[in-house]
């Protein structure tokens, strides 16, 4: 059933578009944002070796090294200075977030609105700085180690990645806060996006190239072809899925009048998480996966060699452990975004009450019921997503590009940004409609 955003977004004249200045503004600096970000993924920082980096790279595609590569738009494999991208300030968000709901000191800032979010938002950033310098020193010695380094003084060679790679990264997460703030959607979301999509011409491009060269048959390329469509409706049917808890609003006396009750309902999404949870467990993976493929294979141990191997793409323990994060950061996830008790005592101030069920605490308990045996159905169906797909693709050579956490991500932030137009265009046609009241109103 659709709700009544989706019902007068339908009923609406985008003609209306034309006319929102103000829509079209944030539009057009989005875009210019994403363009400013895609060009600097193409400015490399100085003292590499492209010859030896391009073959380090040819060996290393294979495993997570490729899947943060396809979430940087590429950047990664041209040492670009936004080669980690916003990964660091998602680590640092995780890092915070977890630790909000731990210690007292930031669960209090969490209470006190708009101020203790802005003192949260800092402390993060600074975290970003601190990851960001830790992984940039890495990716310094193994650079080093891999003999892709031109400059005569590691010391410089250090020292220079480290402050580009902390410049760009803290970049493009100031890129990202201004997409919030003054372009439409997510700005963290839509930079991700933005990376995989610029990848996907040259994945299928690669398909289709094995496909002709015999290496990939063509009811295989068909099969993935429908699995690709299968995907992005499974996407699109459960992210705009809701469960409707029924809410009633008794009669109630204002003055000399007597209102009457009204009924409304609460709705629950089966994924409130979005695209997060995937994010997040590639964020977290990416962070010793790095140190672990960047490092030399003679200054390591066999354990650790054994452990890159283990996480390369589609094999057990890459699917093992990101199927077991992406099912932990759904329910941490959803916990943070939801509050049963604060819900049910809204309601109660409110007046309303959910049919057959009491006021107060029997309330959030009930909420709490339904969110959590919705959050293991989202968990579930993010799961098999994200982890199916990839093992079926890592089986036949597939690009990461085209497996299913990049499409979750890319139609999930699609349909959340067309989600916002709309609501930019019905409230500028309600703006309009005000505006015209008053002008009656005054003759």
């Amino acid at each position: 059933m659709a709700s009544m955003s989706d019902k007068l977004a339908s009923n609406m004249d985008f003609s209306a578009f034309s006319k929102a200045k103000d829509l079209q503004k944030r539009l057009l600096f989005t875009l210019f944002a994403l363009i400013v970000f895609r060009l600097g993924t193409y400015i490399p920082f100085p003292g590499i070796n492209p010859t030896v980096l391009t073959e380090f790279f040819s060996e290393n595609s294979g495993g997570l090294l490729g899947m943060f590569n396809a979430f940087t738009g590429g950047a990664l494999s041209r040492m670009s200075i936004l080669a980690l991208n916003i990964m660091p300030y998602i680590s640092a968000s995780i890092i915070v977030q977890l630790a909000a709901s731990v210690i007292p000191s930031l669960m209090a800032l969490k209470k006190e609105g708009e101020s203790g979010f802005r003192k949260i938002n800092q402390y993060t950033r600074y975290l970003t700085v601190l990851i960001t310098v830790v992984q940039a020193f890495f990716m310094a010695r193994a650079l080093e180690n891999a003999n892709a380094v031109i400059m005569p003084s590691h010391f410089m060679f250090e020292l220079s990645t480290v402050v580009s790679l902390l410049g760009g990264t803290m970049f493009v997460v100031w890129l990202g806060e201004q997409i919030t703030a003054r372009g439409v959607g997510n700005g963290a979301s839509l930079i991700i996006m933005t990376g995989i999509v610029a990848g996907i011409p040259e994945a299928l491009v690669r398909v289709f190239e094995e496909n002709r060269v015999g290496a990939l048959s063509t009811p295989l390329l068909l099969f993935l072809m429908l699995m690709t469509f299968a995907i992005i409706y499974i996407v699109v049917f459960i992210e705009r899925a809701q469960r409707r808890i029924p809410i009633q609003y008794p009669k109630r006396q204002m003055g000399n009048r007597m209102m009457q009750g009204a009924n409304s309902h609460l709705p629950l999404k089966i994924n409130p998480t979005g695209v997060m949870p995937p994010i997040f467990a590639s964020a977290i993976l990416a962070i010793p996966v790095a140190i672990v493929q960047f490092s030399s294979k003679e200054s390591t141990s066999d354990f650790v060699n054994g452990l890159a191997v283990a996480l390369n793409h589609g094999n057990w323990l890459y699917l093992l452990t990101f199927a077991v994060l992406v099912f932990f950061f759904t329910f941490f996830y959803t916990g943070i975004q939801s509050n049963p008790t604060e819900t049910a005592d809204n309601l109660k101030k409110q007046g309303g009450f959910v049919a057959g069920i009491r006021p107060g605490k029997n309330t959030a308990e009930y909420l709490d019921y339904v969110i959590t045996r919705l959050t293991l159905l989202g968990a579930v169906y993010l799961t098999i997503l994200c982890v199916l797909p990839e093992f079926l693709i890592s089986q036949v050579g597939i690009p990461f590009v085209l497996g299913g956490t990049t499409l979750l991500i890319v139609v999930s932030v699609i349909m959340e940004t067309f989600s916002q137009i709309q609501s930019h265009l019905i409230a500028h046609r309600y703006e309009g409609l005000i505006k015209k009241a008053k002008l009656k109103g005054r003759l």
